[in-house]
């Protein structure tokens, strides 16, 4: 006759372990039956995580996002908090406070792609997949720069790194999952010059946009993007080239991700007061803190469903804002060349 059987497991790893039990029918006292329902049940309970992970997360808005997914995801949920100084992200470990979810530090440099390729692999073996991911790095410049100095690491980082992030990210999204790029209102063609539009329209790839990202990078770098009608603050070129990315990824996979309930989006969460922000903007007086700024953004990602008009599209947040020359409220897109 079938046997009744209780099965306890932990997992977790020794600091932060997690006790789970299941009763299941033995019908047979086979050993290598046995461990085969077991090893059934071990995926199942590695399913039934939410696995997280958020990149630039040691300061300011990636923080705060770590901290709000941490606080309102469940204890057998997994937050991966990345950055690439191993000092920061312990140092982030020690203060993130009492949370629900399990962080755990990632030495994660985005620039580099294969040290992604390694972060995706590692989670792809440890939990078969993810379900939300955050590209929210960002390296800061400011005024006094010159932008020859700062070009090279700059596109390294922030435009390389969201391409690193998707083509790495992307296939192990599992169903229901969300793959956020955090960009700005600045990442529409409308802050671009008309006669460089055509430089991200109609981009079939990743490598294209990259491609595309470096004829830019190589103005800047010849002192040729004034004359070239580029604009003189970095930040745009870069944001745009970001939404263009997703806006190819988006296109080649709308057909199986949306029956999937899997969304791929870049967002504006609207002014944040940061470093990387006060230096630019003379009024910050409606900026929010990083806190602020995180929590509809996680709400947005934790909701069940969403709008299939937000897939691939710039979605902002915040308060009700001018776009150029268009009021652009809360949760609305941003358009791209229109």
């Amino acid at each position: 006759m079938p046997e009744s059987v209780i099965v306890f497991a932990c997992c977790g790893g020794i600091h932060s372990p997690r006790y789970f039990a299941w009763r299941y029918e033995r019908k047979s006292s086979s050993k290598n039956d046995i461990q085969g329902d077991l090893g059934l049940y071990a995926i199942s309970l590695r399913n039934m995580s939410k696995i997280a992970l958020v990149t630039g997360a040691t300061r300011n808005l990636g923080f705060a996002l770590v901290k709000e997914l941490a606080e309102r995801l469940k204890t057998v949920d997994v937050v991966y908090l990345t950055g690439r100084d191993p000092v920061q992200v312990k140092g982030c470990l020690d203060r993130i406070g009492k949370v629900k979810a399990e962080v755990r530090g990632e030495i994660l440099d985005v620039s580099d792609r294969e040290a992604v390729e390694r972060t995706a692999a590692l989670l792809q073996e440890r939990h078969g997949g993810v379900d939300i991911v955050f590209s929210n790095h960002y390296m800061r410049v400011q005024p006094h720069e010159d932008p020859v100095q700062v070009i090279d690491r700059y596109i390294a980082v922030n435009n390389f790194g969201t391409t690193h992030i998707l083509r790495s990210f992307c296939p192990l999204l599992r169903d229901g999952a969300r793959l956020l790029v955090i960009a700005s209102r600045l990442g529409s063609l409308r802050a671009l010059a008309p006669v460089l539009h055509p430089r991200f329209e109609k981009l079939a790839s990743l490598d294209e946009v990259d491609q595309a990202v470096c004829v830019w990078r190589d103005a800047v770098r010849e002192r040729r993007a004034a004359v070239e009608a580029w604009p003189g603050w970095i930040n745009i070129p870069s944001k745009i080239g970001q939404v263009a990315a997703v806006r190819v990824v988006a296109n080649q996979r709308r057909k199986a991700d949306l029956p999937r309930g899997i969304l791929i989006a870049s967002l504006s969460p609207g002014l944040i007061d940061t470093g990387a922000s006060r230096h630019w903007f003379p009024d910050m007086s409606q900026a929010k803190t990083p806190e602020d700024a995180a929590r509809p953004l996680v709400n947005f990602v934790l909701e069940p469903d969403f709008d299939p008009a937000f897939y691939g599209e710039l979605v902002h947040f915040g308060t009700d804002n001018a776009v150029y020359g268009k009021s652009v409220p809360s949760r609305t897109v941003v358009a791209w060349n229109s």
